[in-house]
């Protein structure tokens, strides 16, 4: 997508430098900066702490990682694999993650492996175009969901979305925000609510940018308020990103996902998981007790972030003896999804099957 007129992916290998560039997610609004990321060592701190997020995108960053590895250690297989086992478990919920680093890997090790820079580079390219072209088809198949609805409402759609899958967690276009983008493109009124999710306010920080500059109309909204408007009837749809879809549809996104999926249901309000095919662990047969939840930092929640014109800070606002337990994701059940919107089509629960 554009930032002020240039095309950016979130996720991209600068070939001519030997470097990964992240948008460095941590301070947006505020500032809009590309890192050069030299190491595998420093690509999995940047998962780590969150300056790429989004799991297509950290699936993208690990397979650069991956490439930069080989680069750093192309006479010593052993610490290849020993760097890459380090990066494939750095944030144990988004499937992508593994599935980036293994994408690389299965192309750097056959045939006893020559460990040439140049091949290890094409698989991760093919591998984040695949990606960001799966994230495209997410978004033609989710517009034809907007465009039915908005053929039955002829108004403004509102659209409820929860955390950041835009195309900064995506590379380029991104999950859940893809059909928005692309009603935009075709006329579409749409407007969107924005939870601002806590801790780390992925929506009001990331999601809210990504439609500021769009010139999407949107709303950010705290936390706890969607069920009320869905009571009100202010939300036609609800449509998420997802970092784990087990076999039976579970599915693993952003605490406060399920919350969502549970006010929809009582409203009777569809509710779309957006994701591709990577997000999928077909391994699972279920998500409720399967799918590992990574737990953060308390200090995500016990800080909070300001701007004062210069710089981002951080300000406490729990008493440092205050016990804090921060969960990063939470499970969502099949049975209160409505639909999963995927570069093959848009299924339900019961079709996940065909996607084997």
């Amino acid at each position: 997508m554009e930032v002020n007129g240039k095309h950016y992916q979130s996720v991209a290998f600068n070939e001519a430098e030997g470097v990964a560039e992240l948008i460095n997610q941590q301070i947006i609004p505020f500032e809009f900066r590309i890192l050069q990321i030299k190491t595998i060592e420093e690509i999995t701190d940047a998962i780590i702490n969150m300056t790429v997020r989004g799991a297509p995108a950290i699936g993208m960053a690990a397979a650069y990682g991956v490439v930069l590895a080989v680069i750093q250690y192309r006479n010593d297989p052993e610490k290849i694999n020993e760097k890459c086992n380090i990066l494939r478990s750095c944030r144990p919920t988004a499937v992508n993650l593994g599935k980036g680093v293994d994408a690389v890997l299965q192309v750097v090790f056959k045939d006893n492996g020559s460990f040439l820079p140049e091949a290890a580079i094409a698989a991760a390219r093919m591998f984040c175009e695949n990606e960001v072209r799966a994230c495209q088809t997410i978004g033609r198949n989710g517009l034809t969901l907007l465009s039915q609805m908005y053929g039955e409402k002829k108004a403004t759609l509102n659209i409820l979305t929860h955390c950041n899958a835009g195309w900064l967690a995506c590379g380029d276009w991104g999950t859940a925000l893809s059909p928005v983008f692309m009603a935009k493109r075709q006329g579409i009124p749409v407007h969107v609510w924005v939870d601002e999710t806590r801790p780390r306010n992925q929506g009001a920080s990331l999601t809210a940018w990504e439609l500021y500059n769009e010139k999407i109309p949107f709303t950010i909204i705290p936390d706890n308020s969607g069920g009320l408007l869905m009571q009100q009837k202010q939300v036609d749809m609800v449509i998420t990103g997802a970092d784990r879809i087990a076999a039976n549809g579970d599915t693993a996104n952003k605490t406060g996902t399920y919350l969502k999926a549970l006010a929809a249901a009582g409203n009777h309000i569809p509710f779309y998981v957006a994701a591709p095919l990577s997000t999928f662990d077909f391994s699972l047969n279920e998500g409720i007790s399967s799918i590992p939840i990574e737990i953060r930092n308390s200090r995500e929640v016990s800080f909070v972030k300001s701007f004062d014109g210069n710089t981002v800070q951080e300000v406490r606002i729990i008493p440092e003896e205050f016990p804090v337990i921060n969960h990063a994701f939470d499970i969502t059940p099949a049975k209160l999804i409505t639909g999963f919107i995927t570069e093959r089509g848009v299924f339900t629960s019961g079709q996940l099957k065909q996607l084997i």
